[in-house]
């Protein structure tokens, strides 16, 4: 069967007319290494290349991201089954088919609505697969930064599908780390948080060193070298992200395979994992 998770940039300009944009795929990018790690085909030699040397400094790297998208989707669960309708993902990363956000939310309310935002043109070219949401709700896509919150705040796509009055979840999964601190991330956290009513959400996650330093300082080498800016976190910097006045919820900064996890599951090494997560509340 066709799916728009399948076809290139290329087959849907074919099929629909649509001018794809201009990927340069002679740079590694942190959404297509991600691809890559959790088994996708979206992503380039430079990519690949990146991504195992990353797998020779941090032979892990493909189990914390694929319990980085576990946690992503635990998260969602959690939060539409205790009502939350809207969710802001910023830095969506490439589609993985029936593992996004709105298919975890609209799994279990139909009518969730979610807008996903990111900035790598391969993403928007494939970002019609993100668009395949139930009859009852709504997704929608926005190029943009996360170093720009007021760009995204104020794009019309986003107050065309969500209703900035009521309550809604914003997800920073697996982005923060790629905010060193002189470009302010607390300072962007405040300023996508300031206006959200009283009952939003927020789910975050980020890579630490705090179980293996050596290891995934390694990693982080081989990222900065590839030109792409990271800097990973300890458990209290993890938790000083959270925005001042918002409430920490259980059970707090955790490994996220071990965040509310499923009953019965087996706990993988800290030190294979090495990124939290957490979700807070505004109250």
């Amino acid at each position: 069967m066709d799916s728009a998770f399948s076809r290139t940039p290329e087959q849907e300009a074919a099929i629909s007319g649509w001018n794809p944009p201009q990927i340069d795929t002679t740079k590694p990018h942190s959404a297509r290494i991600y691809d890559y790690f959790l088994g996708g085909k979206t992503n380039f030699a430079p990519d690949r290349e990146a991504a195992e040397q990353t797998l020779s400094a941090v032979p892990h790297a493909r189990t914390a991201a694929r319990a980085n998208r576990a946690f992503l989707l635990r998260s969602v669960d959690h939060l539409a089954r205790i009502g939350v309708r809207q969710f802001l993902d910023i830095g969506t990363g490439i589609p993985v088919e029936g593992r996004n956000t709105h298919d975890a939310a609209q799994n279990i309310a139909p009518e969730s609505r979610v807008v996903y935002v990111d900035n790598d043109p391969i993403v928007l070219a494939h970002a019609r697969a993100l668009l395949t949401s139930h009859a009852d709700g709504a997704t929608t896509y926005i190029d943009a930064d996360a170093h720009d919150p007021d760009a995204i705040l104020a794009h019309p796509a986003l107050t065309e599908t969500l209703d900035p009055d009521q309550p809604l979840a914003l997800l920073l999964l697996a982005i923060l780390h790629f905010v060193p601190d002189e470009d302010r991330p607390t300072e962007i956290l405040r300023r996508l948080t300031d206006r959200l009513p009283s009952g939003s959400h927020l789910v975050l996650s980020h890579l630490t060193g705090d179980f293996d330093p050596v290891t995934t300082g390694g990693g982080v080498a081989v990222y900065r070298k590839s030109g792409i800016p990271m800097q990973v976190r300890s458990r209290a910097e993890v938790e000083a992200l959270v925005p001042q006045g918002w409430d920490l919820l259980e059970p707090g900064v955790e490994l996220v395979s071990h965040w509310r996890r499923e009953p019965g599951a087996e706990l993988p090494d800290p030190a294979e994992i090495g990124c939290y997560g957490l979700l807070a509340r505004k109250p």
